[in-house]
């Protein structure tokens, strides 16, 4: 007995000096002004808090260990300390700098926590702030305002993203880390993710294969969700948005809270939209599309780690703009009966970090159920698919300093594609995919200055189908398949930073992409269009390099960055020249070695004498070619961009006022592959106001803004409708309503 009271008293007092662990501090400005309302937070657990009117901050209940903090103000340059905590309390002062323009953003998918200027892979953060981002109906259009990034859209409803000219299986989209998974092989189906709930999105442009695997070969769009509310908090928001052009509606409500231990949080919304009206002002039939949300988390933080539960739920339903749905729909709507797809994507992840001593353990789930349906006439069922895909992975940081990150790591996921109630089209046939892989990163910093990561990466994917079909009937017969793959890929950068606003970087990485499910089997009508695939595919692989500058000031940014992607056996799907039995045209899925090469600059200013005023422009372009000389499908135009903002902190009733005007100029696209015609270059104009509005207490955030000013009748060379002769969205009108509330402070 005696010696159980004396573990027990071991226990306890080992408990109290873990609870000892305590960070304080007090953020300033330059001129030793207290900071209010600073955001303070630590990643790894997914813990923060906010500094009080004095500037000063409370964490605890912190394990021992090294850690990293991130400090962030608005117009203040974000910091990252990190602190070896070994429990006793620590004092930490921080000192913020001004800046009037944003520099060296946070992120997390280079593999660590980091900023922009400490990482050898160069990132692009676009925060989705709504008072500076465009409110309009396509999600995936609020990303083209990065320079490099466009996107394929067949209406406003059914849009996939671009980087550098790769896109569908050849990018990468995740959720917080995890790899999403909806068919996303084809132009004609949906992003699938909505904007809210999601904080902002990093992008990798180029292959990051290293980290991600096969589908990262252009690249990586990784959506990464808000943060939890601060400590001792329940808070929430309402987000309302009406657009003019396709009389569209979106309702979103979120509530968040935290405890010292404990965070979770659920967001519903709900969006629909009517046929929009194309430029000079014709309603498109059939481009309807309404959307259903549900998301919800919970996690707990404690000394020997950090886990989170997040599940998503999202039903889409998208109206198809083809020939017999244009004949066949006389009246504009909202509702979805005849031609359309309809996705119901369940997303169910687990997210989790382990302190063991002075390593780190990452142990990671996903679960995810993707259904697919297409109806054509009313009440009827032509396809009917669900995808399920099971995803998991094992990092573990090994001991590291300030100035090294070292990781292994094993990632894996399983798949199946099964018909559901046998339909009458079975585009895919019954298959099951696994891939397994293993990894190691190393970066380590020299002289403060030079910065080098690199890393090598093993894969071993497998695709077993179903025979489908008569073997009499060639028209539809596809046989069994066991395919295997292997590959090797791996990455090796340097960022250089001559001074704290000079820096230069580096990247050559090898990535691969294995054909998949659609480009191996198809055998049959999609669309419009009649599909063969080629069992006898190999995979991609590709040799990219990456060279870029930047320098900032306080009130002065500039990027320029140039690439030459090499890809040997690129995969794409080309016109034949002959029809089906049923008279549509014949497409086959075809490979050969590419080159895609181009860049991007971007200039963003605050002239000194009116800091209030805010200049950027960017520009962006990308050639592909294949070796014979022939173009490559779905490459964006060349593309200038201008932005004028003007910001006050008071103007009249409105608090952090704004008026911003906007111009996008795509060149002509005159370097069409053998299936695509040219297409001519087109200006737009939009326009938009807003800022905070105090009721009492309460703070309203409200905006208007009106794109395509001028109601330019015009077609994006990636716009699919190019098909059916219609024209990309005319003026629209959007407000923006956002009310945010706090139940427990």
């Amino acid at each position: 007995m005696k010696k159980l009271l004396i573990i027990f008293c071991l226990i306890l007092s080992y408990h109290n000096i873990q609870a000892q662990n305590r960070i304080t501090g007090k953020i300033v400005d330059e001129n030793n002004f207290p900071l209010a309302g600073a955001t303070i937070y630590i990643p790894d657990l997914n813990k923060g808090t906010i500094s009080d009117e004095s500037g000063k901050y409370e964490l605890k209940n912190l394990p021992n260990r090294e850690i990293k903090i991130q400090f962030s103000s608005v117009g203040c340059i974000n910091k990252i300390e990190t602190i070896e905590l070994r429990g006793a309390s620590f004092k930490l002062d921080i000192i913020l700098k001004q800046s009037f323009v944003e520099v060296d953003e946070i992120v997390v998918t280079g593999g660590y926590n980091s900023t922009q200027h400490e990482n050898a892979v160069k990132i692009e953060v676009l925060k989705l702030d709504p008072e500076e981002i465009k409110i309009t109906p396509n999600f995936a259009e609020v990303l083209t305002r990065v320079p490099g990034i466009d996107m394929i859209s067949k209406g406003s409803g059914v849009s996939k993203p671009v980087i550098r000219g790769l896109s569908m299986n050849d990018i990468l989209v995740m959720i917080n880390g995890v790899r999403f998974e909806n068919y996303q092989y084809s132009d004609h189906h949906p992003l699938g993710i909505d904007e809210f709930g999601i904080e902002n999105v990093e992008i990798i442009k180029g292959p990051a294969s290293l980290l991600y695997g096969s589908d990262a070969i252009g690249g990586v769009i990784n959506f990464i969700k808000e943060k939890p509310a601060a400590i001792g908090t329940i808070a929430g928001d309402y987000n309302m948005q009406l657009f003019s052009n396709s009389l569209g509606i979106t309702n979103n409500l979120g509530i968040k809270g935290a405890s010292k231990k404990y965070f979770g949080g659920i967001r519903i919304g709900q969006k629909s939209n009517a046929d929009y009206l194309q430029g000079g002002g014709e309603y498109l039939p059939n481009s309807r599309f309404n959307e259903y949300s549900v998301k919800a988390n919970a996690g707990f933080t404690d000394k020997i780690g950090t886990f989170k539960l997040y599940y998503d739920f999202n039903i889409q339903k998208l109206g198809l703009v083809e020939p017999e749905a244009i004949v066949g729909i006389s009246a504009r709507g909202r509702n979805n009966r005849i031609y359309f797809e309809e996705f119901n994507t369940h997303l169910l992840s687990s997210q989790n970090k382990v302190y063991l001593g002075k390593f780190r353990l990452d142990i990671n789930s996903a679960w995810q159920n993707s259904e697919l349906i297409h109806s054509g006439e009313l009440n009827t069922y032509e396809i009917q698919m669900r995808l399920t895909t099971l995803s998991y992975e094992a990092k573990l940081h090994l001991p590291s300093d300030q100035n090294s990150e070292y990781i292994i790591g094993f990632q894996g996921f399983n798949q199946s594609n099964t018909n559901l109630n046998d339909r009458p089209t079975k585009l895919l046939p019954d298959a099951t995919s696994n891939n397994y892989s293993i990894f190691g990163l190393l970066q380590h910093t020299f002289f403060r200055k030079l910065k080098l990561q690199t890393g090598m990466r093993y894969d071993r994917k497998s695709i077993s189908t179903l025979a489908i079909g008569s073997p009499s009937d060639s028209q539809t017969f596809r046989p069994a398949l066991d395919k295997y793959y292997g590959s090797f890929s791996g990455s090796v950068g340097a960022t250089y930073n001559l001074t704290d606003e000079l820096l230069f970087r580096a990247n050559l990485a090898a990535g691969y992409r294995t054909p998949n499910l659609a480009e191996l089997t198809s055998n049959g009508p999609h669309e419009m269009r009649f599909e063969i695939g080629d069992p006898n595919l190999v995979p991609e692989n590709s040799s990219e390099t990456d060279l870029s500058f930047h320098y900032h000031k306080n009130n002065i940014t500039f990027d320029l960055a140039g690439f030459y992607n090499r890809i040997n056996h690129y995969i794409f799907i080309s016109p034949s020249g002959v029809e089906s039995e049923t008279g549509i045209p014949i497409f086959r899925y075809m490979q050969d070695n590419s080159n895609l090469y181009g860049g991007e600059a971007g200039f963003h200013i605050h002239p000194e004498p009116v800091k209030w005023l805010h200049f950027e422009t960017t520009f962006s372009s990308v050639i592909g070619k294949r070796v014979n000389g022939d173009f490559l499908p779905f490459i964006p135009a060349h593309k200038l961009q201008f932005e004028l903002r003007a910001e006050k902190e008071k103007f009249l009733f409105l608090h952090k006022a704004y008026l911003s005007f906007h111009s996008l100029i795509a060149f002509n696209q005159n370097q069409p592959a053998p299936d695509e015609t040219s297409t001519p270059g087109y200006t737009l104009l939009d326009i938009g106001t807003g800022g905070n509005i105090r009721i009492n207490k309460q703070m309203i955030s409200a905006s208007i803004q009106v794109n395509n000013i001028l109601d330019k009748k015009y077609i994006d060379h990636l716009s699919t409708l190019k098909e059916v002769n219609a024209f990309n969205p005319g003026r629209n009108i959007s407000i923006y309503l956002r009310v945010p509330f706090n139940l427990v402070n």
